[in-house]
């Protein structure tokens, strides 16, 4: 083999030795950066900061349940769904949460207009309209906003459903 062919070849060769040798040393600091980085996650939301987090939301828990209103039980409702065929009925039990005690008085006067209200919302629905925990918040906000544009001193602040069977 003449000593051209054989340089050309050794040169090749520390060539591609080269190439792969910065190609693992830059693979290496990746991946030392990256163990650093989750080092350092790790360090902040250890087994330490998680307690701490967990502190902190029960404590918001504890704060929301002490600013949390009266309640008002509605009685049990069944209605007949807009389905096809009408053969699904929606039974639902809800307890408001009012803004203050004195809205107990108005919501007992304007009982029977708040339970036509909901009577006209609930029987426009059909299971697909309500079958998901969506549909369910939405249903929800639909029957918050009627009940509020009823209740003249005061509010619903919130609705709870206590019952939701569908079949």
């Amino acid at each position: 083999m003449p000593t051209k062919t054989v340089i050309i070849i050794v040169g090749a060769v520390m060539l591609m030795m080269g190439i792969m040798g910065g190609g693992f040393f830059l693979l290496w600091q990746k991946m030392t950066m990256t163990m650093v980085q989750m080092q350092q996650q790790n360090s902040q939301t250890g087994p330490e900061a998680e307690a701490a987090a967990l502190a902190e939301e029960e404590a918001a828990k504890e704060a929301e349940a002490a600013k949390m209103g009266p309640t008002y039980k509605m009685d049990t409702l069944i209605v007949n769904l807009a389905d096809q065929g009408g053969k699904r009925y929606l039974r639902i039990g809800m307890e408001w949460e009012l803004s203050g005690p004195e809205v107990v008085q108005e919501v007992d006067k304007r009982m029977p207009q708040l339970r036509d209200a909901i009577l006209m919302i609930l029987p426009t629905k059909q299971y697909s309209d309500i079958g998901t925990a969506q549909g369910k918040i939405d249903l929800r906000d639909e029957l918050m906003a009627r009940v509020n544009s009823i209740i003249r001193n005061g509010a619903v602040t919130m609705i709870y459903f206590t019952e939701f069977v569908v079949q």
